[in-house]
C-alpha cells in the first residue's frame, strides 16, 4: 500500500494578502503546503480522503490516471471544495466516482454542489454516488477502513484506520474510546497547526504528546499552518520517530 501526501497545508492563519513571513517566502519545496489530503493506493484500488481547493492541482501534480473513490473527514471547505474536479476522472475512467461520507456531510454536499443533484442535469457535471457512513468499518475494494471519531471543537469528524496506518486531521480530542482503534498503529499522521493553543486543532506539542501516549513506530504531523515554522527548524524539535509530513512525501507500507 502506497501513501502519498497531496497536502499538508491548511487555510488557518494564511493571510488573503501577499505574505513576507519566512515560510511564505522560503525556497524549501518542503515549506510550500497546498489544503490537507492524501491518497491512498494498492495495487488495484486508488482512493483519495479529502478533496480541498487545491485538489486539482495535486492530481495534476501526482499525475493521477485512475480514481476509485473519495473518501470525506468532514465538510469544511477546505476539505471538500475540489469535488467538482472529479468530473475528469468520469471521462477518464467511464464511470462515477463512489464517494463516502456521513449523512451530516452528505448533505452539506448536497447543499454545496446542488447541481450535481438537479433533476435535469447539465452536461459535463461530476457523476457520483454517495455512499453513507458511520463508525462502522467500510471496504471500498480491497481497502477496508475503521472510522474513528474526533472533536474539531465540538463537531465530530472522522480520521481512518487504514491496516497500520491511521490518519487523522482537523482534530482537537480524542475520546478514549476511539483512541483505542488507533492502538498499534505503526504509522500515524495527526494534525498540528501551531505552537499557540486553538480553539479546534491540535497545538505541536499537543500532537507530540499525543504520537508519544499511543506509542507508535512513527508518526507524521500534517494540517501544518505557515505560523509553525520552517520545514527545517522545526523538524529538528522533533523525536526521532515523528516527522512533518511535506507535499508529495509518499510511504510504502
Amino acid at each position: 500500500m502506497k501513501i502519498t501526501f497531496l497536502g499538508t497545508g491548511t487555510s488557518q492563519g494564511v493571510p488573503l494578502i501577499a505574505c513576507k513571513c519566512e515560510v511564505c517566502t522560503s525556497t524549501n519545496v518542503k515549506d510550500k503546503r497546498l489544503r490537507s489530503s492524501i491518497m491512498v493506493e494498492t495495487s488495484t484500488t486508488t482512493i483519495v480522503i479529502d478533496t480541498g481547493p487545491d485538489f486539482r492541482q495535486q492530481m495534476l501534480r501526482e499525475q493521477v490516471e485512475q480514481l476509485d473513490a473519495v473518501v470525506f473527514t468532514h465538510e469544511h471547505k477546505d476539505h471538500i471544495a475540489g469535488l467538482d474536479d472529479v468530473r475528469a476522472f468520469n471521462f477518464i475512467n467511464g464511470k462515477h466516482i463512489e464517494v463516502y461520507a456521513t449523512s451530516r456531510v452528505q448533505a452539506a454536499i448536497k447543499r454545496e454542489f446542488a447541481y450535481i443533484f438537479a433533476e435535469d442535469k447539465y452536461p459535463g457535471i461530476p457523476l457520483i454516488n454517495l455512499n453513507e457512513i458511520d463508525l462502522a468499518p467500510f471496504q471500498i475494494k480491497d481497502i477496508k477502513l475503521i472510522p474513528i471519531e474526533v472533536m474539531h471543537y465540538k463537531m465530530p469528524v472522522l480520521g481512518f484506520r487504514i491496516a497500520d496506518f491511521t490518519y487523522i486531521t482537523d482534530a482537537k480530542s480524542i475520546s478514549e474510546k476511539e483512541k483505542e482503534k488507533m492502538k498499534g498503529s505503526k504509522v500515524l499522521v495527526l494534525n498540528a497547526l501551531r505552537r499557540e493553543e486553538h480553539i479546534s486543532h491540535f497545538t505541536f506539542q499537543e500532537a507530540i504528546d499525543l504520537a508519544q501516549e499511543l506509542n507508535v513506530e512513527q508518526a507524521y504531523f500534517t494540517h501544518i499552518s505557515h505560523q509553525l515554522g520552517l520545514y527545517e527548524q522545526v523538524s529538528e524539535e522533533l523525536p526521532s520517530n515523528i516527522f512533518l509530513a511535506y507535499d508529495g512525501l509518499k510511504l510504502i507500507l
